[in-house]
């Protein structure tokens, strides 16, 4: 009986020890267990926060806006490009996108999804206090499998570049129409007065035909211009690259426009120094040197005088200049006088003729030799042209 008991205790205390270890083991399995949950939590948390980064990053370099709101109205995430857009900062969570953008055309086609599942290629025009611009808005109305709302959004395309090439080529046609129908009309009154008889007047016969012979020309120069302004846009203009003795060339360029300098009283003087190379294409090389003198004999002081200069800059680049001592340009029509067509005094450049992409051709010429073009000028004391080119030879 005794050992009975003996043996009943020491299996009691042999269970007691047993259930001891398993509520360890279970409390251990459970830290581990509470700990591997955790360790997931955190994990997961921090692959949301990276690929919620990662995202915004994303949406940080698209070149469209991008805005998202929720049920609400409210902005979940704004990118920079459309904070660009309408002034407001990136950081735009919460606010509602009326407050946001600050136009109420973007927030009526937000309201138009509550009706509508999508809004597309709808256009509209930002007022700044420098320029207006024109944005393109596509959006999406965003759904819980439900149907309930679950917001939207919006993608915000900027057509201002778009409309402003727009806007230069109906400038540009309706540019080259006036060039082309001046001309044509001169032509066709003159053919029309020797038809109904004047060429039966030898003096009228004469003067006529002059008139004819001369605006032919002027066509044949504006085309010409015009097909080389093409060539060179499509990139189509093949340079001959040789060394180019530039004191010569220009002296070349004088003797020509000679006749037109001495009606205009206009002295040209070339101090270009002999030992001036450069490599670039004779021809086109002529072409602006002729473009740049005309122009200052054209709008120039009558009996006044051009200089051309020329110099070899420290870094070896090479640069000319044209410098008249005329009316000069007003400042707020610098940026432009490289344009086609454009024309600081209209009433003048037509008296003066030409087809008014004379300086555009420089500039086109210029930069095809790898160089640039500028100008320098303040009212009451001439104008300089000023272009550089690449050095002759790379600097060592």
């Amino acid at each position: 009986m005794e050992a009975a008991l003996i043996l009943l205790g020491a299996a009691g205390v042999a269970l007691a020890v047993a259930l001891a270890r398993e509520r360890r083991l279970r409390r251990r399995d459970a830290d581990g267990h509470r700990r591997e949950v955790a360790e997931q939590r955190d994990r997961s948390e921090a692959e949301l926060k990276e690929q919620s980064e990662r995202t915004a990053a994303l949406f940080d370099r698209m070149v469209d806006g991008l805005i998202i709101i929720d049920a609400s109205g409210r902005i979940r995430l704004a990118n920079r490009a459309a904070a660009g857009l309408f002034g407001f900062e990136a950081h735009a969570a919460g606010k509602t996108i009326l407050e946001a953008t600050r136009n109420h055309e973007v927030a009526a086609v937000a309201v138009r999804l509550g009706r509508e599942q999508e809004v597309l290629n709808h256009e509209l025009r930002i007022d700044s206090v420098t320029a207006p611009r024109f944005v393109e808005v596509s959006a999406l109305a965003l759904r819980h499998r439900s149907g309930a709302a679950d917001g939207a959004i919006l993608v915000f395309h900027d057509l201002t570049r778009l409309r402003q090439l727009e806007g230069a080529r109906q400038e540009f046609v309706a540019n080259v129409s006036h060039e082309l129908r001046t001309p044509l009309s001169l032509i066709e009154s003159a053919a029309e007065t020797l038809i109904d008889g004047g060429k039966d007047d030898p003096a009228a016969l004469g003067r006529f035909l002059s008139i004819i012979d001369k605006h032919a020309r002027r066509l044949a120069l504006l085309i010409d211009d015009l097909l080389l302004l093409s060539t060179m846009d499509s990139g189509g203009l093949k340079l001959d690259m040789q060394p180019l003795q530039f004191r010569g060339t220009v002296q070349d360029a004088i003797e020509d426009l000679q006749p037109r300098a001495q009606a205009r009283n206009v002295t040209l003087e070339n101090t270009i120094p002999g030992s001036i190379v450069a490599v670039a294409d004779q021809e086109r090389m002529r072409q602006v040197i002729v473009n740049l003198l005309d122009n200052a004999i054209k709008y120039g002081r009558v009996g006044g005088k051009t200089v051309i200069g020329g110099r070899v800059l420290p870094d070896g680049r090479i640069e000319i200049s044209v410098v008249d001592d005329g009316p000069g340009i007003p400042k707020e029509s610098h940026p432009r006088v490289f344009e086609r067509f454009y024309r600081v005094d209209k009433a003048r450049s037509r008296e003066q003729g030409g087809t008014g992409l004379g300086l555009s051709i420089v500039k086109h010429v210029i930069q095809a030799h790898g160089g640039e073009v500028r100008l320098e000028s303040e009212p009451g004391t001439g104008a300089a042209f000023i272009f550089w080119l690449p050095p002759a030879e790379p600097p060592r």
